[in-house]
């Protein structure tokens, strides 16, 4: 309907949705905005800005020389890619494998068996219990403590069952007397049909693993495999400014040492931000899909 064509009322509810969308763009990116100002901003001019500027006063590129070029944020950011790279990739196929199966009606003990999964959500383990189930498979220290975390996360699969049991009969048993066989019909049919739930959860677990820090904190003693989220972490809450630019510079008071902290802290979580961000462009593309659009085509 044309906007000339509205009744004033819908005028004004328009407006009203309209100006609420455009706030909250405002207060969602100035934060984000403020934040790239701050670390390009000259080292000088950086402690009489305030938390409202969104451009750089002066232009200088020395915090993200300084972040990128040190050691513990390079491994930092090879090791968040590979734990959520790895975690992602098996939540997905696990959660995706398991919800086909608990959203057949003949599945024997299929209610048992989803009855369990509720279970998980109301009861989850603790961090001690949790910590000895690690000691004792042998896990403490390595990535595997990190990736195998909620490989298969209960909500997700719940997600998925759901949407696996409005798939409509007629196109399952249509591929089945053209003669294929189980696992094809969920390749070939239902994967495809289910692109917009399999992007909702895959954006699902790339959030969730790639925020994650207190597990990573726990189990991993080596600095060497520390994901970028626990790095953050030690630099941005401890304050720990030699950690980046190094004792020596410090000692020296020249070169990084310069640098304001509160650039540095800008900076560094803004290399914890926009990866993800960078993400949702291209999965956000599936949402727009119906659900039934790829047998609509076919």
């Amino acid at each position: 309907m044309a906007l000339s064509r509205k009744t004033p009322i819908e005028r004004i509810e328009y407006a009203i949705i309209v100006s609420t969308l455009l706030l909250l763009v405002v207060v969602t990116v100035q934060p984000i905005l403020n934040l790239l100002a701050v670390s390009l901003s000259a080292p000088g001019k950086v402690p009489g800005m305030s938390g409202l500027a969104i451009l750089p006063d002066g232009l200088s590129f020395e915090v993200w020389s300084v972040l990128l070029q040190h050691p513990n944020v390079q491994r930092g950011i090879i090791n968040s890619i590979f734990i959520t790279g790895v975690s992602t990739l098996i939540g997905v196929v696990g959660t995706a494998l398991m919800a086909w199966g608990l959203s057949r009606p003949n599945l024997p003990g299929r209610k048992a068996l989803f009855i369990l999964v509720l279970v998980t959500i109301v009861f989850e383990p603790g961090i001690i219990p949790d910590y000895f189930v690690n000691k004792r498979l042998g896990l403490l220290d390595s990535y595997w403590s990190v990736i195998l975390y909620k490989a298969v996360n209960a909500w997700y699969l719940i997600i998925l069952i759901r949407f696996f049991e409005e798939i409509p009969k007629e196109l399952l048993e249509a591929a089945e007397l053209d003669g294929a066989n189980p696992f094809q019909v969920f390749w070939h049919l239902v994967l495809p049909l289910a692109k917009p739930a399999l992007a909702t959860i895959t954006l699902f677990y790339l959030v969730f693993h790639w925020n994650e820090f207190f597990r990573a904190m726990i189990y991993l003693n080596d600095q060497g495999k520390w994901p970028l989220q626990v790095v953050l972490r030690q630099f941005v809450i401890d304050g720990d400014k030699i950690a980046i630019v190094g004792a020596d510079s410090a000692n020296n008071n020249t070169g990084a040492s310069q640098l304001n902290l509160r650039a540095l802290k800008a900076g560094m979580i803004l290399l914890t931000i926009v990866p993800i961000l960078a993400i949702y462009p291209l999965i956000l593309k599936f949402f727009t899909k119906g659900t039934m659009s790829g047998a609509l085509k076919g």
